[in-house]
């Protein structure tokens, strides 16, 4: 069977079609040992494709796996230092590699989606796409109101104006723990937004991603998604 180049690429699980047209006209794609710069050629599963010198093949099976991830454990697939990583938590339950999508920082818990489908994974870290995220965070001291309504109206960080969707504090809780819902994907955003206001972050744990949620899901287990929350999340997220 042919495949048109970025859609052999984006098949394998590295990126959606879009960026793997880029990849291919950056030079990044070779086609049996050649450098290919056009997307549109033509290739066959049996042909040699390699990505940054590693060999690309076709994902015939797409696996989308949600992690409550625990402390201490680093997004990644590998670490150089060797510190835990998420793909040590799960690689028990599937056959094939799966990538995360977007980010928690070491200290962070709570939902990360690990899956091979690469355009849906391209998506949902668009910034286009706004996805909801909302965390429960953890303050080494009370959150002052000025302080919330500040968080809430927004004001400039070093690296830009920053506004949370939604900044509360949590009923029948202390009030050194709030819930913060944004979209944003700067790094450590939450964490510096904190900081900025002379507090300390003692917890962070992510409670909902995309519709999803931690119902049944204990830290450091992960399961499958079902296939009602697929279709939710190809075809519902804004």
């Amino acid at each position: 069977m042919k495949y048109r180049l970025n859609k052999f690429i984006s098949h394998s699980g590295i990126c959606s079609r879009r960026k793997a047209a880029e990849l291919v006209k950056n030079g990044f794609i070779k086609v049996n040992g050649e450098v290919i710069r056009n997307p549109a050629i033509e290739v066959e599963e049996t042909d040699k494709v390699e990505y940054m010198g590693k060999p690309i093949k076709i994902v015939k099976k797409k696996v989308y796996l949600l992690l409550n991830k625990p402390k201490n454990v680093i997004t990644t697939m590998s670490d150089e230092r060797g510190r835990k990583t998420v793909w040590e938590i799960v690689k028990s339950k599937v056959n094939t590699k799966i990538n995360p999508v977007g980010r928690l920082d070491r200290n962070t818990t709570g939902l990360l989606l690990m899956t091979n489908d690469g355009e849906l994974s391209q998506k949902l870290s668009h910034p286009k796409s706004k996805v909801k995220k909302i965390y429960q965070v953890t303050l080494d001291k009370p959150l002052a109101e000025k302080d919330l309504q500040k968080i809430d109206k927004g004001f400039p960080l070093e690296d830009g104006f920053i506004q949370v969707d939604v900044i509360s504090y949590i009923q029948d809780e202390p009030q050194n723990c709030v819930g913060v819902q944004l979209h944003s994907g700067k790094n450590r955003i939450i964490r510096r937004i904190f900081e900025s206001l002379d507090y300390e972050v003692v917890a962070l744990d992510r409670v909902l991603f995309a519709g999803l949620t931690k119902k049944d899901l204990p830290r450091g287990w992960s399961r499958f998604l079902t296939r009602k929350e697929v279709i939710m999340l190809k075809h519902f997220t804004k």
